[in-house]
């Protein structure tokens, strides 16, 4: 044994926006790729195109990802994220999932729905989400915002997904060898430091 710790099998990655979240799970996957062997990675994404701005967002994302981690492939699930997870695992396969946060949105607030699922069947996918992400067969790799450190948001419904968020991340956190914070494009490693 060369004395060298194992990588993390599970790892969430959270912080604000453009905190430099994605960019660490795009290296974190890149150096996997560069593994070689039977290595593989696949990008769970979880944003929809629903107006200009977020479609020329998406296409921003791809062409860094693309530059970043040549290789990583790209799934889009906006909905099914557990089931995919469990479709998807194989021992040799990094699943980067970008982004939690989104994710919820379309459970709560979904564009194509008038509203969102109820509280207990939000429940119950955040525990089949972290069910798979505990039974994964391969590395996972999960990126969340973390929105609640500033003021209580005005309105019943973004302060029930603020609260729902924060409630996703501490779950996947308890299940996730590691956690990250990003600031300012630093990680700082909150659990399973390394």
């Amino acid at each position: 044994m060369s004395g060298v710790p194992a990588s993390p099998r599970t790892r969430l990655i959270i912080g604000g926006q453009k905190s430099g979240k994605s960019r660490q799970a795009e290296l974190l996957a890149r150096e996997w790729l560069s593994a070689g062997g039977d290595h593989r990675a696949i990008l769970i994404a979880t944003g929809q195109a629903c107006d200009e701005e977020m479609a020329a967002r998406i296409a921003r994302h791809r062409r860094e990802r693309a530059a970043r981690a040549p290789g990583l492939q790209t799934v889009e699930e906006p909905w099914r994220l557990a089931e995919k997870i469990t479709e998807l695992s194989r021992p040799g396969t990094l699943m980067v999932v970008d982004c939690l946060t989104l994710w919820l949105v379309n459970q709560l607030m979904p564009v194509e729905a008038e509203a969102g699922i109820s509280a207990e069947e939000c429940e119950a996918r955040m525990t089949d989400l972290a069910d798979a992400v505990a039974g994964a067969a391969g590395p996972v790799i999960l990126i969340s915002n973390e929105i609640g450190l500033g003021v209580i948001p005005l309105g019943r419904d973004v302060r029930a997904y603020v609260d729902a968020l924060g409630l996703l991340n501490q779950r996947l956190a308890a299940v996730c060898e590691q956690v990250t914070l990003m600031s300012a494009g630093l990680p700082l490693v909150l659990k399973g430091g390394r």
